[in-house]
């Protein structure tokens, strides 16, 4: 897992461009993701956008209006393409800019590309319209569309010579990534409602009295929402402390970029448990000033030592 920047190969004019179409996707689609790795050195900044844009690929296929058995057969196609990535079988004036620069990037970078055929799983399972008894089975799920994510991320980032455990470093990149995607379920509640998703698992939904559903901009009639907002904030909370015993383990800036892109989620995490309710009227978001705020702190290392220093707490 160890590795040096400089060891990234040297890439071409047509690498450069096929970097560039990523990083213009990431900054277009992912803004609280490209806030984050902007932290990075210019190699490890193209590889993360080269994961990110070949994700994208996949999420939309997903999220997409085409027919069930024509997104299955485009996910087996994306498949297929990154089995030919994997082999290094894509040349640089291949036309898929993603794949051109995802196969430069794990030529520079030991990237467990395999996270991505879990993501493409992970999607299937939407396009199934699986649903969740239990948090157990929701992780699942959250493992293949998030975790694996975070497993890919620590490919590019590698980890501190030397630094103590670092052999669950994939185990906490792995569970940093079901803290950030519970958000994502919590403050997506009504959008994935219209769209006829149901990510909560059933069990919480019906102890909390919220089976029906959140069709609407009000709770279930005679529910306990807050109460069940309230129990799946505690619940990422403390997958957030268990994930962040990764930050000592990586080098500053790289640290720096995990802690800013944590650090968004979590204060909209804060956002939520202050105004339950507020993810049925629409997205909560941050404004861009607060997102700066939270990455300058990850890279004076504030938000990292902070997040720390509460891990440890945790685990005493």
């Amino acid at each position: 897992m160890i590795r040096t920047v400089e060891s990234e190969p040297h890439a071409s004019p047509p690498v450069l461009a096929a970097y560039s179409y990523c990083e213009a996707v990431t900054g277009r689609q992912a803004r609280n993701f490209a806030y984050g790795i902007r932290l990075l050195p210019t190699p490890q900044r193209r590889a993360m956008s080269a994961l990110y844009a070949f994700s994208r690929r996949v999420d939309d296929i997903g999220d997409g209006e085409l027919a069930h058995d024509v997104k299955v057969a485009r996910m087996e196609e994306t498949r297929a393409l990154l089995t030919r990535i994997r082999a290094g079988e894509v040349d640089e004036d291949d036309i898929d800019p993603v794949a051109v620069a995802l196969t430069h990037a794990a030529g520079a970078f030991p990237i467990p590309l395999g996270g991505l055929d879990e993501l493409i799983d992970g999607v299937l399972m939407d396009v199934r319209g699986e649903t969740y008894e239990t948090w157990d089975d929701l992780k699942i799920y959250c493992r293949c569309v998030a975790g694996a994510i975070g497993r890919l991320s620590l490919g590019v980032f590698g980890t501190e010579p030397g630094a103590r455990g670092v052999d669950r470093a994939p185990e906490y990149a792995d569970t940093l990534g079901l803290a950030l995607q519970l958000t994502n379920i919590l403050r997506d509640i009504r959008e994935d409602a219209v769209g006829g998703r149901t990510y909560l698992p059933a069990d919480d939904l019906a102890k909390f009295g919220c089976s029906a559903g959140f069709s609407g901009p009000k709770p279930p009639e005679g529910s306990d929402f807050a109460g069940l907002v309230h129990f799946e904030v505690r619940r990422a909370r403390a997958l957030f402390a268990e994930g962040y015993r990764l930050l000592p383990m990586l080098d500053r800036r790289s640290g720096a970029c995990v802690a800013a892109m944590a650090g968004i989620y979590r204060r909209l995490l804060d956002r939520i448990e202050r105004d339950p309710e507020a993810v049925l009227r629409g997205r909560v978001s941050l404004p861009g000033r607060e997102k700066a705020y939270v990455a300058v702190r990850g890279l004076s290392g504030l938000d990292a030592r902070h997040a720390t220093r509460r891990a440890v707490r945790r685990r005493a």
